[in-house]
């Protein structure tokens, strides 16, 4: 919501709660499709025959839909091979693709902001075949025995396969991601024990691994490269037990003058569990000096800095240098109304990826049963301040006591919520900006201070036990 009087264009945030035709039932499809999964497809009983059959009835008017229905009904008889297993992670991730679609359709119509051009497919070269035989070999075997009788030796199956793709470079995307499935079964067996099944996760893996085990898909080419000013908004950070990873979003202007346009920018590093918090930007800033820019409220002169057709920078520090100081809030309010989102490519249309940023002012707080909610005129969004990260100083109350917010939507549980970035709000009667990525560029804050000095102890103890090693 951003008020003409202060350069924006007028949000309509009341169509975000209006109901889209057609999205409960393509749910409904791929769910049935994934319970199918549980019990395996060797020998499929009634259920599972009628979750097959969802999958082929929902694609039947597209053009997968008379291989689909092939697929499905050799799978019903137990008798799926590869091809087939590739056509129904194919018909499940269009159906999924066709919600990402309309879900980020009616987040255009609410914004008003233009859209960037389709990703143009790339020219694929020819990785191994044999490589991506076994991968589809393996996951056609997981498909046929189902997470209900998932065993170490069915899991264990996938090592010599990552082991031999991880050395090529094309194959690195789908070797990463085999790697981490795979470890996610192991840590799941046997799994006739297991109480809970991630259902909808791990039928989102193995489809996405399948389909990147074709030629080519795997690819996220580099378009071209763009000169001039980036305009940060704020960063996502990412926390995981041994990685992390920060996200940029941010404002692209062309130096030649062209539309402004949405991009954004990251860096993922593995780190040791005992570097929290605040701690975690000394593994991140060797990676991105735009962090160090966004936390001092830079901008970012970029020359011949190579990006993807979805808008992702492929950083590098020599294509860039430090700006002039640039207020995000004075970014979302005047540019960010008139910025291209980025195209988003096939097979990363997903309705959970959605991740747009957005300005909101303007709005009231409340909070009930733990969850805080911005009321906008027609609509109550809902703020996920769960993806707040500890590492910043943005707080789940600081929120609460906001103004105005730039944030990113997404879309989660069927509904639209906010995951701010940056809040504008007032500490002891004084107005002030924070900003989620407040401490990547350092921090004077008492918490923040201690926690990075922690970090910089137990980095230069690893590193030094680390050396002993392979010195001996």
């Amino acid at each position: 919501m951003v008020p003409d009087d202060q350069g924006g264009g007028l949000m309509r945030a009341d169509l975000l709660t209006e109901g889209i035709a057609g999205l409960d039932e393509v749910l409904s499809a791929v769910d049935a499709f994934d319970r199918a999964l549980v019990a395996g497809l060797l020998r499929p009983q009634a259920a599972q025959t009628a979750g097959l059959s969802a999958l082929a009835e929902a694609v039947a008017a597209g053009p997968l839909g008379a291989r689909v229905a092939e697929a499905a009904g050799k799978a019903a008889g137990g008798a799926a091979s590869e091809d087939d297993f590739v056509a129904l992670a194919a018909a499940r991730t269009a159906l999924l693709g066709s919600a990402h679609d309309a879900l980020t359709d009616r987040v255009t119509e609410a914004t008003g902001r233009p859209r960037g051009e389709e990703p143009v497919p790339p020219s694929v070269g020819r990785p191994p075949a044999n490589l991506l035989a076994a991968a589809r070999s393996w996951l056609a075997d997981l498909a046929r025995t189902g997470w209900q009788g998932i065993d170490h030796d069915l899991v264990s199956g996938a090592a010599p396969v990552v082991s031999a793709m991880l050395p090529e470079p094309a194959l690195r995307r789908p070797a990463m991601l085999l790697d981490g499935f795979a470890a996610e079964l192991a840590a799941s067996c046997p799994g006739a024990t297991l109480e809970r099944i991630p259902v909808r996760r791990w039928a989102d893996l193995w489809s996405r691994a399948l389909l990147l085990t074709l030629p080519g898909a795997a690819e996220v080419p580099v378009t071209g490269a763009v000169t001039g000013r980036l305009l940060p908004l704020g960063v996502d950070l990412q926390e995981h037990p041994t990685a992390v990873q920060a996200q940029v979003h941010a404002v692209f202007e062309p130096a030649d003058g062209g539309a402004p346009r949405l991009v954004r920018a990251g860096a993922a590093v593995p780190k040791p569990d005992t570097v929290v918090g605040a701690g975690l930007w000394q593994l991140l800033r060797p990676h991105l000096s735009l962090l160090a820019a966004l936390g001092e409220g830079r901008s970012m002169d970029l020359t011949g800095m190579p990006v993807t057709a979805e808008g992702d920078l492929v950083w590098s520090d020599e294509h860039a240098r430090q700006g002039e100081p640039a207020d995000a809030f004075a970014t979302a309010r005047v540019v960010l109304p008139t910025a291209a989102d980025p195209a988003t490519a096939p097979l990363d249309r997903y309705p959970s990826r959605i991740a747009v940023p957005v300005f909101l002012e303007g709005y009231t707080t409340a909070g009930a049963d733990g969850t805080l909610t911005f009321s906008l005129p027609g609509c109550d969004l809902a703020v996920d301040t769960e993806r707040l990260p500890a590492a910043g100083p943005l707080t789940p109350e600081a929120v609460a006591a906001s103004g105005a917010c730039i944030g990113l939507l997404r879309w989660d549980a069927g509904a639209y919520r906010v995951q701010p970035l940056a809040v504008e709000t007032t500490v002891r009667k004084k107005a002030v900006a924070l900003h989620a990525g407040g401490w990547a560029g350092g921090t004077t804050d008492k918490a923040g201070a201690k926690a990075e000095k922690a970090a910089t102890d137990a980095v230069t103890v690893l590193r030094e036990r680390a050396g002993r090693l392979l010195r001996k």
